[in-house]
């Protein structure tokens, strides 16, 4: 399916231009839509060519033990499985170490959730159990790293809080050092916000707030661990608000950080409520001001139940894709280079039901969409020039997949 181009305006309106849909059954082809961007190696995709995959899925009410790994070949795009890595209870989020050597899961089970560490073997895909700490939480659904890599950060989202775990040198997880809820007023949706609901916390502290229709931005301590209000105006250090407000109702729950170029970045905030991508870009100080652009993630016309779900930028920053669940689908945009900005290029259908989640392959070349109540995962190969999605024909089943991750193997 190929959507034209939609117009917008900084005052956060979107004007629809006539569209034009044609179907090449999953096939997406549409003229090159692309810009130059400075950066040199930095924008370079991964030298390396063969991966291990780990899936993380939900094992409650369906076939799945836990986490499975998988062989990637970024040359053919050939995904195989080798089996189940781990045992574990639903392991909704799984996340490798930078070094390689550990990987973490989120078990997302109401009051008795908790986070998993894990050793890998990379022979074998095996994940073998260091230890297991409650999450300190409800239903943990986003793990990340510290910049140091010496921390977990752990979102809760029933309950609203983000913890963060030091790593000890045999990767085992630590007492934590941060316990910190989001507090703020609600959004209009009552049953999805009713209160607090921590989704997505990036490695410098910004937290996507489903509930609150805000990122927060706290100020993260790597000495002490710990998480805290961002600094007061003075004249050494300059004001950085503690929240970057959304429309009421967007529902917060994945964000995008595009790397520095030019002095600026760029924040791609992925509302689940509305199906909308929120922009926002740093002021000459560094600092995330008000949002630029709010461009919708559903074609023109579509009124059936849909929740956004995943988020992601190319490793070129050219393109930005996201998830539907319901149109199941992955939109397409292209970025300008400029001012950070959207335009939408297409959607393109997953080949299944509920793309919970997605993941673009370290070599840029490819996209793996998990569809979590059709039990598969669908491998599309990306245009360079143009970031269209392509489907190789290779659908791997697995139950309930819901993340994914990878680690070189080479």
């Amino acid at each position: 399916m190929i959507r034209a181009p939609f117009l917008f305006r900084p005052a956060l309106h979107y004007f629809p231009m006539k569209i034009t849909r044609r179907i090449f059954g999953f096939s997406l082809l549409f003229a090159p839509l692309f810009f130059p961007i400075s950066g040199g190696s930095a924008n370079e995709p991964a030298a390396h060519r063969k991966y291990l995959v780990f899936v993380g899925t939900y094992t409650a009410k369906t076939s799945s033990k836990g986490i499975y790994s998988f062989h990637f070949d970024a040359a053919t795009g050939q995904l195989s499985a080798i089996g189940v890595a781990a045992e574990t209870p639903d392991p909704s989020w799984v996340v490798v170490h930078p070094n390689g050597k550990y990987a973490y899961a989120a078990n997302e089970a109401g009051k008795a959730s908790t986070v998993s560490a894990f050793a890998v073997d990379a022979k074998n895909g095996k994940l073998t159990m260091l230890n297991q700490l409650p999450s300190l939480g409800e239903d943990p659904c986003y793990l990340s790293f510290d910049k140091t890599g010496k921390y977990v950060f752990v979102a809760n989202y029933t309950s609203g809080n983000v913890v963060v775990f030091p790593i000890g040198a045999d990767g085992k997880l630590r007492a934590a050092t941060a316990n910190v809820r989001d507090e703020g007023k609600l959004g209009p949706n009552k049953e999805r916000q009713d209160g607090p609901h921590a989704h997505w916390i990036s490695p410098s502290g910004y937290v996507a707030d489903l509930g609150l229709d805000r990122v927060m931005t706290y100020r993260f301590d790597s000495v002490k661990g710990s998480l805290g209000a961002m600094p007061t105006p003075g004249p050494q250090q300059p004001f950085v608000q503690n929240a970057l407000e959304l429309s009421p109702g967007t529902g917060p729950r994945h964000a995008a950080i595009s790397k520095l170029r030019n002095s600026r970045q760029f924040l791609y905030v992925l509302g689940e409520l509305d199906s909308t991508i929120t922009v926002f870009g740093t002021t000459k100080e560094g600092i995330f001001d008000g949002a630029i652009q709010r461009v919708p993630m559903l074609p023109e016309g579509f009124s059936g139940r849909n929740d956004a779900a995943e988020i992601a930028m190319h490793p070129n920053g050219k393109f930005l894709y996201a998830s539907n669940r319901g149109h199941d689908s992955i939109a397409i945009f292209v970025i300008d280079p400029g001012n950070g900005t959207l335009t939408v290029v297409a959607d393109v259908p997953t080949g299944g039901k509920e793309p919970r989640h997605f993941a673009i392959d370290p070599s840029g070349k490819y996209l793996l969409a998990e569809n979590q109540f059709s039990n598969n995962i669908v491998v599309f190969r990306i245009d360079a020039a143009t970031g269209g999605l392509t489907p190789t024909g290779q659908v791997v089943e697995v139950s309930s997949p819901v993340d994914i991750a990878f680690l070189p193997e080479d």
